[in-house]
């Protein structure tokens, strides 16, 4: 078995995702297996509902009856989490716990890669991916926590606004 954390997908009763979250952290705290589990997580959404003509901000559950934790497999850390009261098992066939894929573990944004970027508003960047690979443009903002930056590119004679991930421009010497 590794020693490296990864990704793993528990299945819970529909509704429970926030209990089986907050009692597995419970758990990890008394026993001290913070080493062993060391994230839990319910991917959730900000979406705005209209009921009764009223406009309200709420928070859904993106994956319904399911929680995501990184952790290290075995024996007791796995006995841990599929005795956590509300959990149905983990995600995997018959039941053996599949880790997600580092593409996977991408896609859900569940890691925050902290970006590093050696540009700032004001700056001139050249854009080295995407369908506008080559231009050149003037930073306008830079959003780390979104991964975007907003460059002005002069294209057809006009400025235009263009949103990047951080990755796709680097600066100019």
């Amino acid at each position: 078995m590794s020693d490296e954390a990864k990704w793993y997908v528990v299945h819970t009763y529909s509704g429970y995702e926030n209990k089986v979250a907050s009692n597995l952290e419970k758990t990890v705290e008394n026993r001290h297996l913070s080493d062993l589990i060391q994230q839990i997580f319910v991917p959730t959404e900000k979406v705005t509902e209209i009921k009764d003509e009223k406009k309200r901000e709420v928070e859904r559950k993106i994956f319904p009856g399911y929680v995501l934790i990184k952790m290290i497999l075995t024996d007791e850390s796995w006995y841990v989490v599929r005795n956590i009261r509300g959990c149905t098992g983990f995600v995997g066939p018959s039941s053996k716990p599949l880790p997600l894929t580092d593409e996977e573990v991408a896609r859900l944004g569940v890691e925050k890669k902290e970006v590093e970027v050696s540009y700032g508003v004001g700056d001139s960047v050249k854009i080295i991916g995407g369908p506008l690979e080559g231009f050149v443009g003037i930073v306008k903002s830079v959003d780390k926590e979104k991964d975007r930056a907003c460059v002005t590119v002069s294209m057809f004679g006009r400025e235009t606004p263009v949103e990047l991930e951080l990755n796709q421009a680097e600066a100019v010497e």
